[in-house]
Parts: C-alpha cells; sequence; structure tokens
C-alpha cells in the first residue's frame, strides 16, 4: 500500500491521533456507509473496545465520536468552536447527519466503554450499529483504529496483517516498502530519498503538473506545524484531565530568550531550545488543539522541534530544505508502518515516539546533504535507541510522561542525525532489522503497557 506523505502528517486535533482522530473519522465512516446503503436508521448506538476503552476518556475518545457523528472532521474541525453542538447534543439526544434525516443518539447511554476483552485483530477496536423503530439491526459496522488517525475494517484489517507480499504499487515509479529496496533503488537509479519520495507523490497525485500542489502541501504541513509550537510558546495555566499539570514552554522559553548573548551560556543550552520546541507542541495536544500527526499525536511535538532546530540553528536553512525534510521524514514513516506499526496500542510508545525520532533523524541528516545511506543510517540508530518503551500514560492522558518523551525523541533525532554525517553511512544494524525488532518487542510486549493505563507509570504515580 503507498503511503503518501499527507498519510503520514495529517491535520488534526488532540490529544491523540488513535483515540481522538480515529474515532472521529470511524464515526464518518459509519455515516457514509449509512447514506451508500441508503438506510435510514431511527436510532444509533456504538461501543469502544479494548485501549480506546481502558483510555478512552482521558483521550476524549467519546468526545470525537460525538463529533464525528455530528458531522465534523479532523482536518477542518475548530476545537475552539464545538462546545455548542455538543451541548445541543446532550439536551436534543439526536444528530442529524445530511441525507440520513433525523436519527436518536443519546450520548449518555448509547455509547458503551467496555472494558472487556478487546476485539479480536486490533487493541483499538469499535463497533458502529444502526437500529430500526424496533432496535432491530440495520446494519453492524466493526471499526480499527490502526495508528496516525488511520481506519480501517475487518477485511482491510486482515490485508494489512497479512504475511503475503505485497505487490508493487501500480503507477509508482520507486515502489519500495523497505528501506533495503529503498536504497537500492536509489543506487540504481542514482536518485536521493527525497527525489524518489517526491517522484512516487506526483506520480499518485496526477502527473508532473502537480508538483506545485505537492510543494505547496508541504509548506502547509509545516505552517500548521510552526503555528500550534508558537501557541504552546506563548500558552499558559493547566492543562484539561484533572492531573493539574502545568504548562511550562512558555516560562522555558521566556529564560532562553534572555539568556541570548550571555557570555557564560552553556553550549549544551541547544538541547533546551529542542525540547521547549517539542513540550510547546504537545502541551497544545494535551490541550486538544490543532495539530499534525508525525506519525501520531502523541508523537507529534518531535519532527516539528527538529524542524525548528533546523531553521533557528542550521547554517543555510531554507524552505527547500524543510520539503527535503518532510518527504523523507514520510518516507521513512511509511517503511515502519508498512512493517511494523506507529501504533503505541500495538507496540508501545517505540511505535510513536521511537517512529517519530527516526523520521526526524532521517529528515535532518538529508536536509544537511547526507547521502541515501547517512539518512537510514540516523533512521535506525534514532530507532533503535527507543526500542522497548513502553506506553504507560498516567490517567489515560497523553501528558505524563508523553510531553517530556517527545523532547527526548527530539534530543535523539539530532543525535542521530549528527553520528551518521560523522560517519561513511556503513553500519552495522539495518534500518529494516530494526523495525522487524521493534515489531516483535510490540507482539511480545503485555497489554498493560500499551496505552492501556494497566501498568508502568500509570499505576505507580498516585493522581493528584
Amino acid at each position: 500500500m503507498f503511503i503518501s506523505v499527507f498519510d503520514i502528517f495529517k491535520i488534526g486535533i488532540g490529544p491523540s491521533s488513535s483515540h481522538t482522530m480515529g474515532p472521529m473519522v470511524a464515526a464518518a465512516r459509519f455515516l457514509q456507509a449509512l447514506r451508500d446503503k441508503d438506510l435510514r436508521p431511527a436510532r444509533v448506538v456504538a461501543s469502544l473496545h479494548g485501549s480506546l476503552a481502558f483510555t478512552g476518556k482521558g483521550h476524549a475518545s467519546d468526545r470525537a465520536v460525538f463529533l464525528g457523528l455530528l458531522g465534523h472532521e479532523p482536518a477542518t474541525i475548530d476545537p475552539d468552536a464545538v462546545d455548542d453542538d455538543l451541548d445541543r447534543l446532550a439536551r436534543e439526544r439526536r444528530i442529524h447527519p445530511p441525507g440520513l434525516g433525523d436519527i436518536a443518539f443519546d450520548p449518555e447511554t448509547d455509547l458503551v466503554f467496555d472494558y472487556g476483552p478487546p476485539l479480536e485483530g486490533h487493541a483499538n477496536g469499535m463497533i458502529f450499529r444502526a437500529l430500526d423503530e424496533q432496535d432491530q439491526p440495520l446494519l453492524e459496522m466493526t471499526l480499527y483504529s490502526v495508528g496516525g488517525g488511520f481506519v480501517v475494517d475487518t477485511e482491510e484489517l486482515a490485508a494489512h496483517q497479512s504475511d503475503a507480499p505485497e505487490t508493487a504499487e501500480p503507477g509508482v515509479p520507486h515502489p519500495f516498502r523497505t528501506a533495503k529496496e529503498m536504497l537500492a533503488m536509489g543506487k540504481a537509479g542514482g536518485f536521493t530519498i527525497e527525489q524518489m519520495k517526491r517522484a512516487n507523490e506526483i506520480a499518485r497525485d496526477g502527473g508532473a503538473d502537480r508538483e506545485a500542489d505537492l510543494d505547496a502541501g508541504l509548506d502547509r504541513i509545516w505552517s500548521v506545524m510552526n503555528a500550534c509550537l508558537e501557541r504552546g510558546l506563548s500558552r499558559e495555566g493547566t492543562l484539561p484531565g484533572g492531573l493539574k499539570v502545568r504548562r511550562r514552554a512558555r516560562d522555558i522559553h521566556a529564560k532562553l530568550i534572555s539568556e541570548r548573548g550571555n557570555n557564560r551560556g552553556f553550549q549544551h543550552t541547544v538541547m533546551d531550545w529542542l525540547g521547549v520546541y517539542a513540550m510547546a507542541v504537545n502541551e497544545e495536544n494535551a490541550a486538544g488543539g490543532t495539530l499534525v500527526t508525525a506519525p501520531t499525536n502523541g508523537a507529534a511535538g518531535v519532527v516539528p522541534a527538529v524542524i525548528r532546530y533546523y531553521l533557528d540553528h542550521c547554517p543555510d536553512a531554507g524552505r527547500e530544505g524543510i520539503r527535503t525534510f518532510l518527504l523523507v521524514a514520510a518516507a521513512i514513516g511509511g517503511i515502519i508502518k508498512s512493517n511494523a506499526s506507529i501504533s503505541g496500542a500495538e507496540v508501545g510508545c517505540q511505535g510513536e515516539v521511537g517512529s517519530a525520532s527516526a523520521m526526524a533523524a532521517a529528515g535532518l541528516c538529508a536536509a544537511l546533504g547526507g547521502t541515501n545511506e547517512q539518512v537510514e543510517n540516523a533512521a535506525e540508530i534514532a530507532l533503535e535507541h527507543h526500542l522497548g518503551m513502553t506506553c504507560d500514560p498516567i490517567g489515560g492522558l497523553v501528558q505524563v510522561p508523553c510531553i517530556e518523551r517527545n523532547a527526548f525523541g527530539a534530543v535523539k533525532a539530532v543525535t542521530a542525525a549528527s553520528l551518521s554525517l560523522r560517519g561513511d553511512g556503513i553500519h552495522f544494524v539495518p534500518l529494516d532489522s530494526c523495525i522487524e525488532t521493534m515489531r516483535q518487542t510490540g507482539i511480545d510486549m503485555t497489554d498493560k503497557y500499551k496505552e492501556t493505563s494497566k501498568g508502568g507509570l500509570a499505576v505507580n504515580v498516585v493522581e493528584c
């Protein structure tokens, strides 16, 4: 399956791509299925299973389902302008989807958090049901949120999890699915990874005349990322959810600004800049703001933090470098998603912040002129040193340890890029082997360490 740069980098809202954006997309997909089948239900109900149930309250999964049934989409929703819709739903207990008439839906009783065994196939399962006037079933639809805002049905999930080799993507000039294939195609044709990814995107989007649209889309991604970062640097107060976590990015940023020009400054202060950029994004994510999956919401701070580091601290940085960064990062993210997972509910946080760090390391290395082999090496270094990382959010909220974890993912990404650029690209562990190790580690990892808040920090820290 071809994974576009716009699949990896999706505009949406916080706090979670799999638990917020995914359920919103799933609800909209269910409504479209009703339209396609020309069904007019009297009532709809839904249930959340597995990780979606255990951490759904903290991730606002219920709110996401409501908003999806009300017709909102992650890419266009204004998080500051939906409360009226939710209040109206609570009063009327009805939805009015275009083309489907008036349908009963009580947000208090018609969405169930099922804390039993997860649905077979994936930890993030949802079931939507359409009922007639006698509460008899008209349609039942099982959907899975598999990370990064991707939603699949049972048949699509089976195809994704199949061990059968995938056929080459039609119409794509460089159909690499692994890092080994990517390097071989680049070497055979004399192409950089950026050139191959760009050619694939243009071919899938309608031909050479679409290159300007591709660049405009990449610029839009960075614009939204940077706007989120800037909002995070300007806001203060306490994050929602009950943990009383205080925003820190604004204060840290102010201190860094005040220290500029100080002759007694430390060289390692650059790591503070990386950290505050990442924290700013993930504080906005925790507050339910607009951001870009990279490749998920929980890991959304790493890539923009490293791009800002590139712009603010690297000579000759500019727009073309950002486009290269995003295309190469998306190429690595697509390889990881195709061969392992970017879902914390599936493989733990190694699949979220680990993947983000690998993507950012590769993107930075490419933007700084690294060879294809150095880019692959950078991604491998960053991912290798996130292997085994669990997902254990306290209170089911994307706050602790998630916000600081993005800061460390950004620092590791820059370190990995720097180490790879100091070498010649020859290294011991191939990226593909590292990705396979992450997949196997995720399989072996117990569910309590995979975004269920049933283990780790989530049970060993008293909520205040």
